[in-house]
């Protein structure tokens, strides 16, 4: 849910960050 709200909201920077928050 919040990965599909931050994908769409930023993009592909959003992707990057919700990855490096994840790790």
């Amino acid at each position: 849910m919040t990965l599909r709200l931050g994908i769409n909201g930023f993009g592909r920077i959003g992707r990057n960050v919700l990855r490096a928050a994840i790790q």
